[in-house]
């Protein structure tokens, strides 16, 4: 109350008032806790014994031992910033030795110990306990007024999504989908983008019903753990047969609604999708949460005659990078089944990039879209937060969390982001997002927007992975755009990373715990996955303090990169530390634990997240192991459009060229092509 007010007041002139921090703290704690402390133990030694240690913690530093005091972000000289390596110390656990653990972690004194210790070990204690963060909190991204983008054009949030698409239309290079049809079969590998479903349907190739009773029939038949299928949690093939029907009718009067009419895509399983239910990746939160309607997302999508094929499989409550989920089986990475695909959007990433799906929608909090994407060798989107409506999805109410698209090319990326843009009535009137826009792709290879961009890199950082295949073939794809197109690499300094993980993993981790306690109070936590519950686990151990700390951390990033980008207009980086990791086959069962190949997942991803920029992952070649390696491109709040332009130039640059070792191809008549027995 009062008294924390005239600490702060005394705190912060503390040279001044020295002497003083004593006298009135003495003076606050003598006039409103002896009574109190008196009536409730009846002991005034007990009373001047607590009076004496919160005096000391307050006043004397050599007495409470050390703590840090924070420089405000503006004093801080970034050129004097050391970069420090990501080292966590953390067991990596399956199997028994997992369940015994989880099981200890949820014993009272022994677990509490234990995060305790995780925490101290990893610096969490003394950055939240034992440091001083003079910003004042920032509970969600606020943004400065932004200079408006070059070479694109403005859409408004209010028109239709099927107009919205016909502007974006308008804003792709020219196509003649017809050639891709009579190419020849050993040439090199590419997805058929959705103007290639679009071209075949008017020109009565094939019908979205055709193409939905191929889909139905792998997903029915193609199994790796469970039946339907790992890429999915529900599906149904009546209502997807209904679907294509009525789209196949639409083309056969002539009539189609829109470019996305009869192209199918899938939707993640904490995304409201009626009348599927949203589990969320859990076996039993469909119990106690009902689905009435489509989310907003969804409802765009439907209006425009996309073909909703069901909820794609997810890392357990998006609690997991990995993408795997004990209770529907672990979906496989189709250029390695062997391997992840990395979450939690795992389904959503595997359905495209195998082929089944043009598109997929994800949601990403702590890179949940783009860390797939990357992992699968596809495109993956993060909005700028707030740029899409949350309404209808497990994550609304969050202040990290988006809705974005995963598909297989920038311009399939454009389109889906095209149809399901629009912010909440609530986000429109506190965020103040600047008008959506679209690159004007069509004209960028004669134009000067790309050549005139700045892309920030640091270098001790984009470095900072598990193998230098990874930092050389993005460090070459940099090197391309500044010989093809004239971009200049900038270095820069991201100051406190190790601060922002700690900042990030506290909002996002009490955000889960808010939403989900009702439930696992009432007995639900023992059915939930253990990886779900090691991370609850340590969800519970933090604080009111530790999240106020957090948000002012994120104040604090937030003047740090809006200092960077004065003098950049995108950071560019690795999407991941490390390609797709093996599944030990232990972790099928039970799960695993592993916060080092969640750090190394993590690494690039999380400043678009806690800063809520917008940002993209973009393949760019593959290691020597054929596993696709990813660039990440964030930009400053609401500059998805420039965003989206670079990733295109990207992708002209290195294109796609291998195929994955599940593939099924959907508008040649040889459909299913595979490298591997299936399994």
């Amino acid at each position: 109350g009062d008294g924390c007010v005239n600490f702060r007041i005394l705190f912060n002139n503390r040279d001044k008032f020295k002497s003083g921090i004593s006298i009135q703290v003495s003076n606050y704690f003598t006039a409103h806790s002896h009574g109190f402390f008196k009536s409730l133990s009846k002991s005034k030694q007990v009373v001047d014994k607590l009076h004496h240690l919160i005096l000391c913690r307050f006043t004397s530093p050599s007495q409470m031992g050390k703590y840090k005091v924070m420089k405000p972000a503006q004093e801080v000289d970034v050129s004097a910033v050391k970069y420090k390596e990501e080292d966590i110390k953390a067991p990596h656990l399956t199997g028994f030795l997992f369940k015994l653990f989880v099981n200890m972690l949820e014993t009272p004194l022994i677990g509490s110990s234990i995060v305790d210790s995780l925490k101290k070990n990893n610096g969490m204690t003394e950055m939240f306990r034992n440091t001083v963060i003079p910003e004042e909190p920032m509970f969600r991204p606020e943004f400065p007024p932004q200079k408006a983008e070059h070479d694109v054009v403005i859409v408004g949030e209010d028109e239709s999504p099927v107009d919205r698409l016909e502007i974006a239309l308008k804003c792709l290079p020219q196509y003649d989908p017809s050639l891709s049809f009579h190419t020849d079969p050993s040439s090199s590998f590419r997805y058929w983008k959705i103007r290639d479903y679009a071209f075949a349907y008017r020109s009565k190739l094939t019908a979205p019903s055709v193409v939905a009773e191929q889909i139905i029939s792998i997903i029915e038949e193609f199994n790796y753990d469970k039946s339907p299928t790992p890429y999915l949690i529900t599906f149904d093939a009546s209502e997807v047969r209904k679907q294509a029907e009525a789209s196949t009718q639409r083309f056969e009067e002539g009539k189609p609604i829109s470019l996305l009419d009869g192209i199918f895509v899938t939707i993640k399983d904490d995304i409201d999708c009626f009348p599927h239910t949203t589990k969320g990746g859990t076996t039993w939160l469909h119990e106690d949460r009902s689905v009435e309607k489509d989310s907003v997302v969804v409802s765009r999508l439907r209006s425009c005659g996309a073909i909703l094929i069901g909820k794609s499989n997810m890392h357990e409550i998006g609690m997991g990078t990995t993408g795997n989920n004990s209770n529907y089986g672990t979906t496989r990475n189709p250029h390695a089944p062997e391997r992840y695909t990395g979450g939690s959007s795992s389904g959503s990433a595997a359905i495209v990039a195998s082929g089944i799906c043009s598109a997929a929608l994800g949601t990403d909090g702590g890179g949940s879209v783009r860390i797939p994407a990357s992992l699968c060798g596809i495109t993956g989107l993060k909005t700028t937060y707030g740029r899409t409506d949350m309404t209808g999805s497990l994550c609304e109410g969050g202040t990290v969390e988006i809705i974005g698209p995963l598909a297989s090319s920038v311009e399939d990326a454009l389109l889906v982001y095209a149809a399901i843009l629009g912010s909440s009535s609530a986000d429109r009137l506190n965020l103040k997002p600047t008008p959506p826009c679209f690159p004007k792709l069509s004209s960028h290879n004669g134009g000067n927007a790309i050549g005139s961009l700045r892309l920030g890199k640091y270098t001790r950082w984009f470095n900072d992975v598990n193998s230098s295949e990874i930092s050389d073939k993005c460090e070459d794809i940099l090197k391309l755009l500044s010989n093809t197109h004239g971009c200049e690499v900038v270095e820069i300094v991201v100051p406190e990373l190790e601060e922002m993980r700690a900042a990030h993993v506290v909002s996002i981790g009490s955000a889960a715990l808010r939403s989900l306690t009702p439930y696992c109070e009432a007995g639900k936590n023992s059915k939930l996955s253990y990886d779900t519950r090691t991370s609850f686990a340590i969800f519970r151990s933090f604080s009111a303090s530790d999240y106020i700390s957090s948000q002012c951390i994120r104040r604090r990033l937030m003047e740090y990169h809006m200092d960077i980008f004065k003098d950049v207009d995108v950071i560019v980086t690795p999407t991941t530390g490390m390609t797709a990791p093996v599944i030990p086959p232990d972790a099928l069962k039970n799960g695993e634990t592993n916060f080092q190949v969640t750090a190394y997942l993590m690494r690039f991803v999380l400043a678009a997240n806690l800063l809520g920029f917008p940002a993209i992952s973009i393949p760019v070649g593959y290691d020597k192991e054929g596993l696709p390696i990813g660039l990440q491109i964030m930009g400053r709040p609401w500059a998805e459009a420039t965003v989206l332009a670079l990733a295109a130039a990207v992708e002209e640059l290195a294109p796609v060229t291998k195929k994955p070792a599940v593939f099924h191809d959907l508008l040649n008549t040889n459909r299913v092509h595979t490298d591997l027995s299936e399994k």
